[in-house]
């Protein structure tokens, strides 16, 4: 039994981070084969909906990088890696120390998430969090506000790259850590991060999926660095056009462009569609 698995951002979905008509008619036909299909993003469950909402994603959903694996049927989280007090106490002191200002996700007792921040300094660190509240339909609350006892899945930030290279380096040293990174906008030299717990990759995200579903058959798409795990579970992976180049080393092949719609392309030759 196949399950099909795709990154979000930069793969299935288009640079207005929605899925084109093409690739919509394109996962219908999936269904009409009998073919299952998910996700795999560094996204949260409400910031993932938005755009799925019209093309019937009902398998479990693997979500904030591996972190967490969501049941549509069940309504509720099955699996989860998350950060300890310690390592959430850590890591944020790290980012201090690197002028970083610390975004910190976590999944709150209604299954819904809450993102606390320290106060906000630079024009990029407001848009982000504008992003964060009113794109991705996540609640704001200032840092000091956040309980002791809170499930914090992952803790993420914007800034220079040298910043950010910092707490990479920090993270590197950690083995129960680990720290996904790229270009947010290149034009200032801003990159983005995020720090998980190391178990909380899409890799054992997926294979957590398959165990419980009992797929045999993985076939990925992604293009970053945090789809490296994933396509070293999956039994066939596709890097995309734009995706980075340690990716497009290990996948099984290159398709077209995120823009035009090259999993859609290669699904349709893949499966005969």
């Amino acid at each position: 039994m196949t399950l099909v698995v795709f990154d979000m951002d930069r793969t299935l979905l288009d640079s207005r981070s929605q899925i084109s008509p093409y690739t919509s008619e394109t996962l219908a036909l999936l269904r009409r084969h009998n073919i299952d299909y998910t996700i795999a993003t560094g996204r949260t469950l409400q910031a993932a909906l938005s755009p799925l909402e019209n093309d019937y994603f009902v398998q479990p959903m693997v979500l904030k990088n591996g972190a967490v694996v969501w049941q549509p049927g069940e309504k509720t989280y099955s699996h989860h890696h998350l950060l300890t007090p310690t390592d959430v106490n850590e890591v944020i002191s790290v980012f201090t120390q690197s002028d970083l200002n610390p975004f910190v996700f976590s999944l709150e007792e209604n299954q819904h998430h809450a993102v606390y921040h320290a106060p906000l300094r630079e024009g990029f660190e407001i848009k982000l969090a504008h992003l964060f509240e009113s794109e991705r339909d996540l609640p704001l609350e200032a840092l000091t506000q956040m309980p002791q006892s809170a499930h914090v899945i992952n803790i993420s930030a914007m800034g220079p790259m040298e910043n950010i290279q910092k707490v990479i380096d920090y993270v590197e040293h950690q083995p129960h850590l680990v720290a996904y990174s790229g270009m947010g906008i290149t034009a200032q030299n801003l990159a983005w991060l995020d720090v998980h717990h190391s178990m909380g990759s899409k890799g054992n995200g997926v294979q957590y999926v398959t165990q419980y579903a009992g797929y045999d058959e993985i076939i990925a798409f992604g293009d970053g660095d945090n789809d490296i795990s994933l396509f070293e579970v999956a039994t066939e992976s596709y890097a995309v056009e734009n995706a980075d180049p340690e990716l497009k080393e290990i996948a099984s092949a290159v398709i077209g462009h995120h823009d035009e719609d090259g999993v859609a392309h290669c699904l349709r030759e893949r499966f005969n569609l």
